[in-house]
């Protein structure tokens, strides 16, 4: 039995997935621009994930851009049925790598007809909004145009679930008025845990929430509380790390990212971690030590 049947399973709208993903967005280049530097690594990743019980997959075409779509294709298509891609628009990048919003009609239009063409589907699982007002953490302003450019590609067919990324709870509330929302991709993590009263919501409506950066991003999570609960356990950090995702809500879905085999294999391994209770009760307050 793969190991990752030990996450445990939530719903995506009506697509049942192990709560332990995959992230797909480091198999680019540099700054997730550009091609990797190992492309038959970046397959052997993919596969391999797959072949552990992964059927969650995060990407999009921006990634690259559109390098890790292309490489999801040829590593795993054609798909298996319950595997389930999870992409997003909203943003392009210039030549220079700069990440650069992208939320009119043709823009949306574009990008969602790449993301079909680019991992060889017909209709994309789930497409999130990312939300560009702040680059780098949620920022208030109105999502009612660019999500009904989505809502209508769902209804033409092209799309059977909508999300958001990098959303305030307000445009949660805005976006459930346009269209279903069936999960919402933040940051958060032992350290940063602006979104405790949001994730606990989403619990409650049976709605997914997926964080990014749940090691902590480019610069992992670096604590004296995380290093011993773990050298307690026999674990590494970042496996603790993920087991106290796993443990602080049934509707948190994780989806590290990786290019190396060996950090794959580590990742994985947290579903089969359980964390005592004392542990969770000392990982609890690393956010009081961080703010």
């Amino acid at each position: 039995m793969p190991i990752t049947n030990q996450s445990g399973t939530f719903n995506i709208g009506d697509r049942k997935v192990r709560r332990l993903g995959y992230g797909a967005m480091q198999l680019a280049g540099p700054g997730v621009f550009g091609p990797p530097r190992d492309h038959d690594a970046a397959l052997a990743v993919l596969r391999e994930a797959v072949a552990s019980g992964v059927n969650h997959i995060d990407t999009s075409d921006f990634y690259g851009p559109h390098v890790t779509n292309q490489i999801i294709r040829e590593a795993l298509h054609p798909y298996g049925d319950d595997l389930v891609i999870v992409t997003k628009v909203g943003a392009r990048r210039g030549t220079d790598g700069s990440w650069i919003p992208a939320f009119s009609r043709q823009e949306l239009t574009q990008a969602v007809h790449d993301n079909l063409r680019n991992l060889g589907l017909d209709v994309l699982d789930v497409v999130n909004l990312r939300i560009a007002f702040d680059l780098h953490s949620p920022a208030e302003g109105s999502i009612e145009a660019p999500l009904t450019v989505l809502a209508d590609l769902q209804r033409q067919g092209l799309i059977r679930h909508l999300g958001l990324s990098n959303a305030t709870s307000k445009q949660v509330a805005e976006g459930r008025g346009i269209t279903e929302i069936v999960c919402v991709q933040n940051q958060y993590n032992l350290a940063h845990r602006n979104d405790d009263r949001l994730i606990d919501d989403l619990a409650r409506q049976g709605t997914a929430y997926v964080p990014f950066f749940p090691l902590g991003g480019f610069t992992p999570l670096q604590s004296s509380t995380l290093s011993n609960v773990a050298a307690r356990l026999g674990a590494t950090p970042m496996q603790v790390a993920l087991a106290w995702l796993l443990r602080r809500a049934p509707n948190i879905l994780l989806i590290p990212g990786t290019s190396s085999l060996g950090h794959l294999r580590e990742n994985l391994a947290a579903a089969g971690l359980a964390l005592p209770d004392d542990a969770v009760e000392e990982l609890n307050h690393m956010a009081d030590i961080a703010a």
